[in-house]
């Protein structure tokens, strides 16, 4: 009998995690290495919400918290959604978990039967086939292009659609391509939800207040209303907030699915961190100052690599709307010489002799599910971003 569970056989290892861990033994071998693979701000944590996690701790806030999250929270999450996006949720449509990984997890977990498939564009963040091979259910990726700049289209949507789907799961910005929906082309989406009833829409807006230019963000429920019932729409303080340390993550939809989640929370994790999540409170009521700051100095960031990587030989770079990523094809150097002598047959073995050659550790795009591409993080500072793009770009005059 098999000691491990069959559940691993269907799961692979995250990339993104690997390639960070890989940057510290290099760094801590004493090689120069700038790691690009994190998405994780490079700022702190406001120090607003600081101090309020310092007077959670002081006025006793240490205690087990109900498992979907603090009153306080969750009412500061409802004030967001509307807010912000014009989504009207009582507290009790409200869940708060460890992350906002968790509270997808929670979602697939809590609905998923064998069988059951989840359509997910690619490029995607890691994590999203992952998480529904473990609870059962079967990936469905539909590709897109980079001349469209990696955005789903509407009838590539739909012909994915089978009687077995059961969820889409949509990010917007997208992890790994920063590509972002205009209130336009999510109608488009959302058009074939209608259409297609049995279909619930699963959305990650975990980079929501990270767009750039005049781009106005948009969620399906908030361009659809008819949609709300069948639509989780899940944030989180970690990306605009720069709480990655924080863990939480928070969602809003149909009180049916609320309810199942917290029973699998319930039994798994129970609530957050209660200090962790009155500085939550304060960061969504509070000044939003920090937000607009950190954005315009994400959108230089943006500017400059994307200039600097379409410079570089055999690299096309599009721009994209939001996040913190880009996402540029390495189609180029495929099946050329690297500076090691070694034929470069797959954007692994680009991204591999890259970080040999010049000490520059970026993810390869196979690993989100489409390439050749790589995913560079901008969430680090100019003076590095600076020479990490210069090395690329002597990387790629060495290619013969």
């Amino acid at each position: 009998m098999a000691f491990l569970s069959d559940a691993l056989s269907r799961v692979k290892p995250s990339a993104t995690i690997a390639v960070a861990q890989k940057a510290r033994e290099l760094k801590g071998e004493g090689r120069d290495v700038i790691g690009l693979g994190a998405g994780e701000p490079d700022f702190d944590t406001p120090d607003n919400v600081k101090k309020a996690a310092i007077a959670a701790i002081e006025r006793g806030e240490t205690k087990y918290s109900p498992v979907s999250g603090i009153p306080e929270l969750r009412e500061a999450i409802v004030g967001k959604f509307k807010r912000e996006n014009g989504l009207e949720y009582t507290p009790a449509q409200t869940i708060v978990g460890t992350g906002g990984k968790q509270i997808l997890f929670n979602a697939l977990m809590a609905t998923l039967n064998p069988g059951d498939e989840v359509v997910i564009p690619a490029p995607y963040w890691v994590s999203y086939p992952e998480m529904v091979s473990i609870c059962g259910g079967t990936p469905v990726f539909v590709e897109t292009k980079l001349e469209d700049n990696f955005k789903l289209s509407a009838d590539a949507f739909e012909k994915a659609i089978t009687p077995k789907t059961k969820w889409v799961i949509f990010n917007s910005p997208s992890n790994p391509s920063g590509a972002a929906y205009t209130a336009e082309e999510m109608k488009a989406i959302t058009d074939v939800l209608v259409r297609n009833e049995h279909v619930w829409c699963l959305t990650d807006d975990i980079y929501e207040h990270l767009t750039y230019g005049d781009f106005v963000f948009s969620t399906p429920a908030q361009i659809e209303p008819s949609l709300i019932e069948r639509t989780l729409t899940m944030n989180g303080v970690s990306k605009a907030y720069a709480m990655t340390g924080w863990r939480i993550g928070y969602a809003a939809g149909p009180q049916k699915l609320i309810k199942a989640m917290d029973t699998i929370q319930g039994q798994q994790t129970s609530g957050a961190c209660t200090i962790a999540q009155w500085a939550s409170v304060e960061a969504l009521n509070g000044p939003q100052d920090f937000v607009e700051e950190s954005r315009k100095v994400f959108e230089n960031r943006r500017n400059l690599v994307v200039s600097m990587l379409n410079q570089a030989k055999g690299i096309t770079c599009p721009t994209p709307e939001g996040a913190f990523y880009v996402y540029p094809s390495c189609e180029g150097l495929i099946g050329k010489k690297a500076p090691s002598g070694n034929v470069m047959e797959t954007d692994e073995d680009v991204v591999t002799e890259l970080l040999q050659e010049e000490g520059v550790a970026v993810v390869h795009g196979s690993a989100f599910g489409l390439g050749p591409n790589f995913r560079i993080s901008y969430a680090t500072s100019d003076d590095l971003l600076e020479e990490a793009c210069s090395r690329l770009q002597r990387f790629c005059g060495k290619v013969d």
